[in-house]
């Protein structure tokens, strides 16, 4: 294997990349990171793997090469296998703009809210706070919802980093107040990704997950 991907399966940006790398047909293999006992705020993983104490890092063990935030990674991944991003330079500039959108808007608040109601023990869960996330929420599923109206893929007539950086925290089955029946658009669009060979649910893709923490 020559692309190691720095991952966990509960995360959802991790699964970005790690759906562009098995998209994309690269060869790569995923190493658990330990985030729940704390392997991302030693001193060892913020010196060997990445500074900024986060996952996903991924390392291209031919080149020695380290890379960490997943829209970068998904855009190196692209780059490297030639899939997954148009050559038109406006709808490449549309993926991009709907990766930043992402990033803000959905998975952003997305991720922080998942934490919040699942990942928390439940006496500490801020109601307030989740409440807050939740109504942002909702304004970015409108958002995408509406946009998916009539289209299978949120740019152009294929999948590209788009598709798998929005759809990041969406397959997750934890609650964060997203109800896929609530979104046709959405629901059926997620269905077409789910569709496409070498797709794989995140805890199928990664290792790690809720139910790996309950058993020990």
């Amino acid at each position: 294997m020559t692309l190691k991907l720095y991952c966990f399966g509960e995360s959802g940006n991790a699964y970005k990349a790690a759906l562009a790398l098995e998209l994309s047909g690269l060869d790569w293999a995923p190493v658990k990171v330990d985030f729940f006992n704390g392997e991302t705020r030693g001193e060892a993983y913020r010196r060997d793997v990445n500074e900024m104490g986060e996952a996903p890092v991924l390392l291209d063990e031919a080149s020695g090469y380290r890379l960490s935030q997943s829209g970068a990674i998904m855009d190196y991944v692209a780059e490297t296998s030639g899939k997954l991003m148009p050559e038109d330079p406006v709808q490449r500039r549309e993926v991009l703009r709907w990766m930043f959108w992402d990033n803000h808007k959905l998975s952003g608040v997305a991720g922080m809210c998942r934490f919040l109601m699942n990942f928390l023990p439940e006496e500490k869960r801020p109601a307030e706070v989740i409440a807050f996330t939740q109504g942002r929420l909702k304004a970015a599923y409108q958002v995408l919802d509406r946009h998916l109206e009539g289209r299978d893929w949120i740019v152009g007539d294929a999948v590209s980093l788009a598709d798998l950086c929005c759809c990041g925290y969406l397959f997750y089955p934890e609650p964060f107040g997203f109800v896929r029946a609530d979104w046709p658009n959405i629901d059926r669009w997620l269905d077409g990704i789910a569709a496409l060979p070498g797709w794989k649910h995140p805890y199928d893709l990664m290792p790690g997950s809720p139910a790996d923490r309950a058993a020990t």
